[in-house]
């Protein structure tokens, strides 16, 4: 199981990703979430707490860290039984940043654990469009 977004920034490269990586502002603009803990460094937890289940908090680890092009999170069961992995890549291109944004989950139970998970491809959606229609009246403002 997959869901992906994509879509063109107006914005530059480098001010999309310090949105993206400047996680405890993460609820003030993107309403996908309700709550953000941790700093995006290389090997660090971060806790994720979404709208769509605001009684558990995700942890996932900032397994990549390529500024300011990709990012992935990896979380999931001990021994690799389950794995979800989320990437994010920004590459710059004419007038913008192409924002794309992907999850996959991976491992000898997952045909199991994705029975329960909901169909993620609006929130995935709805997370593109609060990232654009930020980054780009930060970039109108400076």
């Amino acid at each position: 199981m997959r869901f992906s977004t994509r879509t063109t920034i107006h914005a530059p490269v480098r001010g999309v990703w310090s949105i993206l990586t400047d996680l405890a502002a993460w609820p003030s603009w993107n309403t996908t979430v309700v709550a953000v803990e941790g700093v995006v460094a290389l090997g660090q937890k971060v806790r994720v707490t979404v709208t769509a289940n605001p009684k558990r908090a995700f942890p996932v680890t900032v397994s990549t860290l390529d500024d300011p092009s990709r990012m992935v999170w990896t979380g999931g069961m001990p021994l690799g039984l389950f794995t979800g992995t989320r990437t994010f890549t920004l590459n710059e291109t004419v007038g913008g940043t192409d924002f794309s944004m992907e999850e996959v989950y991976s491992g000898p139970l997952a045909s199991v654990v994705t029975r329960s998970i909901p169909d993620l491809a609006p929130s995935f959606e709805e997370f593109a469009r609060c990232l654009k229609t930020t980054a780009e009246s930060a970039a109108v403002s400076s």
